[in-house]
């Protein structure tokens, strides 16, 4: 039964949503839930879970298989996710339409992402950067130290339950592969922002090969966010290692009360990004309408809704210079892009109160643009106090980029630096701030293989290092 069948088959307007266990497909209708963006219902199976578990007593079923054929099987699953040959993406993203904020076109652009980094010189590259040695993920790797004392190392496959982020169907991708990278027995936490891309990806590796290791290893389910009577039994450490929890600040607070001995939390918190602009974007004209370009492109990914999306930029240079870039930057922040669409959602109304106090505070404030979903632009001489969203943008004057970088914290993770040779400049202040990433401007979203992600290697998180000493 395909997911558009499954809807055609019910008397209800609820969505089936299947759970995937371990090599199986399973449908029902026990539980009922509504998505996050727009309240949509939709109904899951019931939770085996006793099927989710491997004992203790048992390696996991991808142990002892070699990462090459694991990259194997992870490229050959890659060639067959495109959106225009694979069914199961096609119902997914159908699906996803009537559940996500985001407009058919972009959907359909994320589903493209992946492709870059699932190939194999990308997945090689990766696991050496993070692992240095990687027959340390195949076996236990012997090594001696300057006193000559002998030690064997293993990258041991770790037990991990994922609660996916919802924000961008590559998500569930890309988790995929990670997952499948560490040998790792795999519970996936459905979003409900997009609870089909999981599944679909997953009946894709059925299809090429249905009794696999990897997706033997796999499972995933849906549960709501918060719900003890499924958590309780999950995030326990005699069933898993660790929980990697994506998420806003509730789910992550939600999360992190039960890690403890023996239960790690991997956790990629809310983060907010920034861009810094120097006083060369004002020499000329050209020159600034390009930074406004630049700057736009950071700001909209996602219409906002993604962790790298800029919402504050500071900005070298007077209250007259700044204004020109601020009227340039609103205008270009109505534009459809590959990940932006030209009108996204609306500002909420705790962003239009605010906004609207600050037109009588001209000149110390400043507004451009409106509340429709194209763009709204506020001038500050310092950071607002509302969380700028909805293709909101805060701009702040400030009279040195070290001074911009004394406005970063521990939950900036991006920082786009125009001109680009002046990151050198202040990456060490934005660094010592918290900051984890400084990028050239507008290319947030273009990322770099085998890179940090959050101030980790994220796959030396998720194995657990055990060593053999003969010391």
């Amino acid at each position: 039964m395909t997911l558009t069948e499954s809807i055609a088959d019910t008397t209800t307007t609820k969505i089936r949503v299947p759970h995937f266990v371990r090599g199986k497909l399973i449908w029902g209708d026990d539980s009922e839930y509504l998505s996050r963006d727009f309240g949509v219902p939709f109904v899951t199976p019931k939770i085996e879970f006793n099927e989710l578990f491997v004992p203790r007593t048992q390696q996991g079923p991808a142990f002892d298989v070699p990462v090459s054929d694991i990259i194997d099987f992870l490229v050959e699953t890659a060639a067959h996710l495109t959106l225009e040959k694979n069914e199961y993406l096609q119902e997914s993203l159908e699906m996803t339409l009537q559940v996500s904020a985001l407009p058919r076109r972009i959907i359909e652009n994320t589903f493209a992402r992946p492709g870059q980094f699932l190939t194999r010189k990308a997945l090689e590259y990766r696991l050496e950067k993070t692992f240095g040695d990687v027959d340390v993920l195949d076996g236990w790797v012997e090594r001696t130290d300057p006193n000559g004392r002998v030690s064997r190392i293993r990258a041991f496959p770790p037990r991990l339950v994922h609660m996916l982020a919802g924000n961008s169907p590559s998500a569930a991708m890309t988790s995929i592969a990670d997952a499948a990278l560490t040998k790792a027995v795999n519970v996936f936490k459905m979003p409900s922002a997009d609870p089909f891309t999981t599944v679909a990806v997953l009946r894709t590796m059925a299809d090429i090969a249905p009794g696999h290791p990897v997706l033997q290893s796999m499972s995933a389910v849906y549960w709501r966010g918060g719900d003890e009577k499924v958590e309780n039994i999950l995030y326990r450490s005699q069933y898993f290692d660790k929980l990697v929890a994506w998420g806003g600040g509730a789910a992550i607070e939600n999360a992190a009360k039960y890690a403890g001995p023996g239960f790690q939390l991997i956790s990629f918190d809310p983060k907010v990004s920034m861009s810094v602009i120097g006083r060369e974007a004002f020499e000329s004209e050209e020159t600034l309408r390009e930074v406004a370009e630049l700057a736009a492109k950071d700001v909209t990914i996602f219409n906002q809704d993604a962790c790298l999306a800029a919402r504050h930029i500071c900005v070298e240079g007077n209250l007259e210079q700044v204004d020109r870039f601020c009227a340039l930057l609103v205008d270009r922040m109505g534009v459809d892009r590959d990940f932006t669409s030209a009108v996204g959602p609306k500002p909420a109304a705790d962003i239009r109160d605010a906004v609207e106090g600050m037109r009588f505070l001209e000149p110390e404030y400043r507004v451009w643009g409106a509340f429709d979903g194209r763009g709204l632009v506020v001038r500050s001489p310092e950071m607002v106090d509302f969380h700028p969203t909805n293709k909101t943008v805060n701009v702040i004057p400030v009279d040195s980029m070290r001074d911009a970088a004394s406005l970063a914290t521990v939950a900036t993770q991006t920082v786009g630096v125009y001109p680009t040779h002046r990151k050198a400049e202040i990456r060490d202040d934005l660094a010592t701030a918290g900051v984890q990433r400084v990028v050239r401007l507008g290319s947030a979203m273009t990322g770099s293989m085998g890179s940090p992600h959050d101030g980790m290697y994220p796959l030396h998180r998720f194995v657990n290092w055990v060593v053999d000493d003969d010391a």
